[in-house]
């Protein structure tokens, strides 16, 4: 009987042990807030509940590792812009020429030589203030000469720079090289850039010229005064610049798309954003798109502005990516998109910041994934290797670059000659192109839709 007792008491107590045991190697492990591991366990959380190719990340993965390091482990192989920063580790927040120095550049083979090629620079930035302009030559950075062996590695090294020195000459049909210049720039903040237009008349034809560096929040009624410009001027042509402008707000791209296409509703289909399981499909009208992110401007105060065009040019190329490329596709189903240049970059996508604040003293990491991908009216998008052009044309194919804006400039040139009828353009210098690496950047920036907050 004793046996007995104690056999039903064993037994008890080894159920109760394997409860225990089952019951710690369920629970959730607890890491301290300063390791690795407490801000990867909720990168992961994170990223299997946004992502957008979630069912693409493992289940067992390196905790230990750096978070930056962590969070590019996850990512499927075609993410090109899905990226990660912590606010007080200042080598994880991405850099690129134009926010550290207002500018960019790419390189030619000119000759047997290889020059780097100021394509744009930024009102009241450093390169401005230090006298660079568009179309100048550069022969050394950090008193390097470039050539076809570094001209990249220097590229990648001045986006992470606080200094930057560079040789300059100019160049002319009718003059030649000029004499070189030094030049050094050193990096400060460049404030937001405001819309750049013209308007040329050539017979009955007013066109308007708008160049647009990016579209920042709150732009709406920037456009609409322009376009009032335009209204009164009587322009029946617009050329829209996006050559270099890599993105920014869906709300900002939404008013410029009102203020152009003709014959729209407020109702009408703008944009869907497909998701993961979690988050699903969304689909916004222009008011809708438009009231994500702007607030002094409503859609009847666009369509007002409107001037009535049924196409309209968009001239774009490489550095044509995310909001930009919006403009391309989603007008598409609502009026004649005429593009020159080449093949944009290829964003198709949309996110929102992810801000880990579980310590409310101490901000942790804030991850930037692809959460969506985009798509028009007509359900048409799936454009990750770049929107093609239908009139190709390199602006860097002659080494001779004008202001943007000039009616002699390349691609704005032949906008001008579609639009009157005119044909041929002046053969000048002829250069090679050089493939150029991308600086970091990002996808189409948005406030959090998700339908699972």
């Amino acid at each position: 009987m004793i046996n007995h007792y104690i056999n039903k008491v064993l037994a008890v107590l080894i159920l109760a042990l394997f409860y225990v045991s089952c019951q710690k190697d369920d629970a959730p492990v607890v890491y301290s807030a300063e390791t690795n591991e407490y801000s990867n366990q909720w990168i992961y959380e994170q990223m299997k509940r946004y992502y957008y190719w979630n069912n693409e990340i493992p289940d067992n993965t390196d905790l230990s590792q750096f978070p930056k390091d962590y969070f590019s482990s996850l990512l499927f192989h075609q993410d090109r812009f899905s990226y990660v920063y912590h606010p007080s580790i200042p080598e994880s927040i991405p850099s690129t020429l134009r926010s550290s120095f207002g500018m960019d550049i790419s390189f030619i083979l000119y000759e047997g030589n290889v020059y780097g090629v100021v394509l744009y620079v930024l009102s009241g930035s450093p390169a401005q203030n230090n006298g660079l302009k568009r179309g100048q030559l550069i022969t050394t950075i950090n008193n390097i000469p470039v050539s076809q062996a570094n001209y990249n590695t220097l590229y990648e090294a001045m986006g992470n720079a606080d200094n930057v020195s560079f040789t300059i000459v100019e160049f002319t049909e009718e003059t030649g090289f000029s004499q070189p210049v030094a030049k050094e720039l050193t990096s400060y903040y460049t404030f937001l850039q405001a819309p750049l237009y013209n308007i040329i008349s050539i017979g009955d034809k007013n066109i308007g010229y708008l160049q647009i560096s990016h579209f920042d929040v709150g732009l709406a009624q920037s456009l609409r005064n322009i376009f009032n410009e335009f209204k009164s001027q009587n322009v029946n042509e617009v050329v829209l610049d996006l050559r270099y402008n890599g993105g920014g707000d869906v709300s900002s791209a939404t008013a410029l798309s009102i203020l152009l296409a003709p014959n729209i509703d407020q109702d009408d289909l703008f944009i869907t954003f497909k998701g993961n399981q979690n988050g699903g499909e969304i689909n916004q009208s222009f008011k809708q798109a438009l009231e994500m992110n702007e607030f002094n401007v409503d859609f009847n105060q666009l369509r007002q502005s409107n001037i009535l065009l049924n196409r309209v040019f968009v001239l774009c190329g490489k550095n044509t990516a995310s909001a930009s490329e919006i403009i391309i596709n989603n007008l598409n189903p609502y009026m004649n998109v005429i593009t020159i240049g080449e093949t944009t970059r290829g964003k198709d996508m949309a996110g929102f910041p992810i801000q880990d604040n579980r310590l409310p003293d101490s901000p942790g990491w804030t991850i930037y994934p692809v959460i969506y991908k985009l798509y028009n009216a007509l359900g048409q998008g799936d454009y990750n290797d770049g929107i093609s052009v239908d009139i190709e044309l390199d602006e860097l194919s002659q080494i001779e670059l004008f202001p943007l804006g000039d009616q002699i400039e390349l691609l704005f040139n032949e906008a001008i000659n579609n639009i009157t009828g005119s044909s041929g353009r002046k053969e000048r210098g002829t250069t090679s192109g050089l493939q150029k690496t991308h600086n970091t950047d990002s996808f189409v920036i948005i406030p959090n839709i998700s339908n699972n907050k």
